[in-house]
């Protein structure tokens, strides 16, 4: 199903890179938006149709930098381990970060690395 919203379908453009965990984290924040009354299961239905048919692909390489590159920058960051994940994968792989985490945003800025959406919306 695709998004009639045109910023929606400009974000879909172009592949995305994921921790693994990110589909658990994006269906949990559905799941917790339903929970709510923020949304109903068939708009659930309708936006995990939508991610489904994203390029998505998942970084296998995450995980083997968790006690070294992650923990160096957690501190200098002052972001956890998970958080500072999506950081490091930015930063190996020189990627713009989305995220609406504002501690993990301004982290990234520290680090250089580029915002997507707030880039997009420019």
């Amino acid at each position: 199903m695709p998004s009639i919203k045109k910023s929606d379908q400009q974000y879909s453009e172009s592949d995305a890179l994921v921790l693994e965990l990110w589909y658990l984290e994006a269906s949990n924040v559905l799941l917790s938006a339903e929970r709510n009354g923020d949304i109903t299961l068939a708009q659930t239905d309708a936006f995990t149709s939508q991610l489904e048919d994203l390029p998505i692909t998942v970084d296998s390489s995450t995980w083997r930098q968790s006690f070294t590159r992650t923990m160096t920058f957690a501190p200098s960051y002052g972001l956890s381990n998970y958080d500072t994940s999506y950081l490091e994968l930015a930063v190996r792989e020189s990627l713009m970060l989305a995220s609406l985490d504002r501690t993990l945003l301004k982290a990234a800025q520290k680090a250089g690395v580029s915002i997507y959406l707030k880039e997009k919306q420019g």
